[in-house]
C-alpha cells in the first residue's frame, strides 16, 4: 500500500517535472520570440533555411552548454537587474552619453568632410594627371558615395553580429589607412578605386550610428540626440571646401588627404575608448561572465542562441531594402524626395568652385568659405530643436498610443521643403556680379537650413513609420540617395557651361519645387497612407500576437510550476 503511494507520487512528480520543463521551454520560446521581435521579419525569411529543430532535456546542475542543448530556463535568464541597471547603456550618466554622441559625431564628421574636400583639388589634379575633362576628375566624388552605400549595406548587418564597437574599430583603421595611397596616387584610377574601398570602410558611421544612438536615448530625447549627432555629419559637406580649398592653396591637394588622415586618427581613437553600445552584444557577454563565475552553464541571455548566421543576415538585408523601396509607396516617395535634395546639394559642392573660383576670381581658401551660409542654416535647425519639438508635440495625439503621430514631423518638413528652393533660386540670381558676393553667401542659409531639417526629420519619419523594419527602409534610402549624390555633380560642369550659373541654378531650384507635394500629401494623407502597408500592418498584427502568446507562456509556466511544488511538499509529508 504505502509502495504503491510512493509509486503513485513518484509517477506524478515525475510527470509534473516533465511539463514543468515542457512548460518553461515554452515561456523561454515565448521570451525569445518577444524580445528578439526586432528580428521577426529575417527569422521569417530565413527560417525555411537556418532554424533547426532543438531538442530540451531535463536541467541539471552541470548540464552541458545550453548553446549547443537548447535549454533555457526562465528562471535563469540573464538580462538588465532592473530600469536602473548601470551597466545598460540607456542608464549611463548624461556627461558619458554625450561624450559618446560626441565620439560618433565626429567620426561621422571625418566620413563625411572627406567627400567633399575633394572637389576643390580638381583643377590641380588635372594638371597632375594630364586629364582634361574635369567630369572625369569628378568621378572622385561619385566613387566615394556609391562606396558609402554599398558599405552601408553591408556594414549594418555585421554591426548586428558582432556589436558596434568592434566595427567602428576596424572600419576607422582600415578608413584612415586607405587614405594614404590616395595621398600618394600618381593616377587619377588609382584615387578612384581606393576612394571607393574608403569609403566601404567609412559607411559603418553613417550606417550604424544611427543604432548607438537608439542604444543609449529614449524615444523622448532620441531627435535631440539625432540633432546632436548631426551637427557632424550634416556640417561634414560644408567644411570639407573650406578645409579643402586652404589645404589646396597653401600645400597642394595632396595634402587634403593628410589632413583628414590626421583628423581621422583622432577618430579612431575615440572608437577605441568607446563602450558598447548594443544590447544584445551586452547581454552576450553578461551571461557568458555569469556562466563563469557562478559555474553553471543554465545561465543565458535571450540573445545566445540566435541560428541565424552572417551570410543569411546579409542576404535578407541586402534584398529587403530593395523589395520595400518596389513595394512601399512610403518608401518609394520618400526615396525619390530625399535623393533630390540630396543630389541637388552635392551638386552646389560642384557649382560654388564654378562660380566663386571660376567666375568671381577668388582663391580655393576663400571660395570655400562662401560655404559658410550653408553651415549657419544648418547650425540653425539644430539648435532650434527644442522649439521645433514644442511644435510636433503641440499636434493631435494618436488615441492607440498616446503619442503624436509621425505626421507631426512631416508638418516641419514642409518647411523645410519651401526653405531649400527659395535658397536656390536666392543663389540662382544673385551668384555672378554686379551683384555683391554676400548675397550668394546669405542664400545658404535657407538652403542650407532647408536640406538639414529633412535630413533630420525625414530620416525621422521613416524609422517612427517601420518601426523593426527602419533599418531596411533607411539603408534603401542611403542606396538610392548616394547614388544621385554621386551621379548628379559629373553634370554640373556641363550645366553650368551650356545654361550659365542663372537658368542652371533656377532649374534646379524649379525642381525641388515640383516636388513639395510630397510632403505635403503626406502631412495630410499620411495616416492612411501607412494604414494601407501590408508591411506596417504585419508588423503590428505580430506584434499583437507576441504580445499574446508571451502573457499565455508566462501564465502556463508559473502554472506548473505552483502545481509542482504542491507535488514536491505532498511526496515529502507522504514519506513513512
Amino acid at each position: 500500500m504505502t509502495s504503491s503511494v510512493h509509486e503513485k507520487i513518484s509517477t506524478e512528480s515525475a510527470h509534473s517535472s516533465y511539463h514543468s520543463d515542457k512548460s518553461a521551454d515554452q515561456a523561454a520560446s515565448v521570451h525569445d520570440n518577444v524580445s528578439e521581435f526586432e528580428n521577426e521579419a529575417l527569422e521569417k525569411e530565413t527560417a525555411p533555411e537556418i532554424l533547426t529543430a532543438v531538442t530540451r532535456p531535463t536541467f541539471t546542475r552541470h548540464a552541458a552548454s545550453f548553446a549547443s542543448t537548447g535549454t533555457r530556463n526562465p528562471e535563469f535568464e540573464v538580462d538588465w537587474d532592473d530600469d536602473n541597471d548601470r551597466l545598460n547603456p540607456r542608464n549611463w550618466p548624461v556627461w558619458y552619453k554625450g561624450l559618446t554622441i560626441g565620439f560618433v559625431s565626429w567620426s561621422t564628421w571625418c566620413v563625411v568632410v572627406y567627400s567633399t574636400s575633394y572637389t576643390t583639388g580638381l583643377a590641380e589634379m588635372q594638371a597632375d594627371f594630364h586629364i582634361s575633362s574635369e567630369p572625369l576628375v569628378t568621378l572622385g566624388v561619385t566613387a566615394y558615395l556609391i562606396g558609402l552605400a554599398v558599405g552601408s549595406m553591408i556594414l549594418a548587418p555585421v554591426s548586428e553580429m558582432y556589436g558596434r564597437r568592434p566595427v567602428y574599430i576596424v572600419s576607422m583603421f582600415l578608413f584612415m589607412i586607405l587614405i594614404i595611397p590616395c595621398g600618394l596616387a600618381t593616377s587619377l584610377a588609382g584615387v578612384v578605386v581606393v576612394r571607393f574601398f574608403g569609403a566601404i570602410a567609412g559607411s559603418a558611421m553613417i550606417a550604424n550610428s544611427p543604432g548607438t544612438l537608439s542604444d543609449i536615448t529614449t524615444d523622448e530625447y532620441r531627435a535631440l540626440a539625432f540633432s546632436i549627432w548631426s551637427i557632424g555629419p550634416l556640417n561634414g559637406p560644408t567644411f570639407g571646401p573650406i578645409i579643402g580649398g586652404f589645404s589646396t592653396q597653401y600645400l597642394g591637394w595632396r595634402w587634403t588627404n593628410w589632413i583628414v588622415m590626421m583628423i581621422s586618427g583622432v577618430a579612431f581613437g575615440f572608437m577605441c575608448i568607446l563602450k558598447e553600445t548594443y544590447t544584445p552584444a551586452l547581454l552576450k557577454r553578461k551571461a557568458r561572465l555569469r556562466r563563469k563565475e557562478q559555474d553553471d552553464e543554465r545561465y543565458w541571455s535571450r540573445y545566445d542562441d540566435e541560428k541565424v548566421h552572417f551570410l543569411a543576415l546579409l542576404k535578407v538585408n541586402l534584398s529587403r531594402p530593395f523589395i520595400m523601396i518596389a513595394t512601399e509607396p512610403i518608401c518609394i516617395f520618400w526615396d525619390i524626395y530625399i535623393a533630390i535634395i540630396y543630389g541637388i546639394l552635392y551638386l552646389e559642392f560642384v557649382a560654388y568652385p564654378i562660380v566663386f573660383t571660376g567666375i568671381r576670381g577668388w582663391s580655393a581658401g576663400i571660395s570655400g568659405l562662401a560655404f559658410t551660409g550653408m553651415a549657419v542654416g544648418c547650425f540653425t535647425i539644430i539648435g532650434s530643436e527644442p522649439l521645433i519639438r514644442r511644435m510636433i508635440n503641440a499636434h493631435k495625439k494618436d488615441p492607440e498610443t498616446g503619442k503624436v503621430p509621425p505626421e507631426a514631423m512631416v508638418s516641419i518638413i514642409c518647411i523645410a521643403a519651401a526653405l531649400a528652393p527659395i535658397g536656390e533660386l536666392w543663389f540662382a540670381w544673385t551668384c555672378v556680379p554686379p551683384v555683391h558676393w554676400i548675397w550668394p553667401i546669405l542664400a545658404g542659409v535657407p538652403f542650407g537650413a532647408g536640406n538639414t531639417a529633412v535630413f533630420i526629420y525625414a530620416s525621422n519619419y521613416l524609422a517612427q513609420s517601420y518601426g523593426i523594419y527602419a533599418a531596411s527602409a533607411m539603408a534603401g534610402n542611403a542606396v538610392i540617395r548616394s547614388l544621385l549624390g554621386g551621379t548628379l555633380p559629373l553634370a554640373g560642369p556641363a550645366m553650368y557651361a551650356t545654361l550659365n550659373p542663372h537658368w542652371a541654378g533656377t532649374l534646379l531650384g524649379l525642381i525641388q519645387v515640383s516636388i513639395i507635394p510630397i510632403p505635403v500629401l503626406f502631412w495630410r494623407y499620411g495616416h492612411k497612407i501607412r494604414m494601407k502597408s501590408i508591411l506596417i500592418r504585419s508588423m503590428q498584427e505580430d506584434k499583437e500576437k507576441l504580445e499574446s502568446r508571451r502573457r499565455s507562456g508566462i501564465e502556463l509556466a508559473k502554472k506548473e510550476k505552483e502545481e509542482e511544488e504542491i507535488v514536491r511538499i505532498y511526496s515529502r509529508t507522504a514519506q513513512p
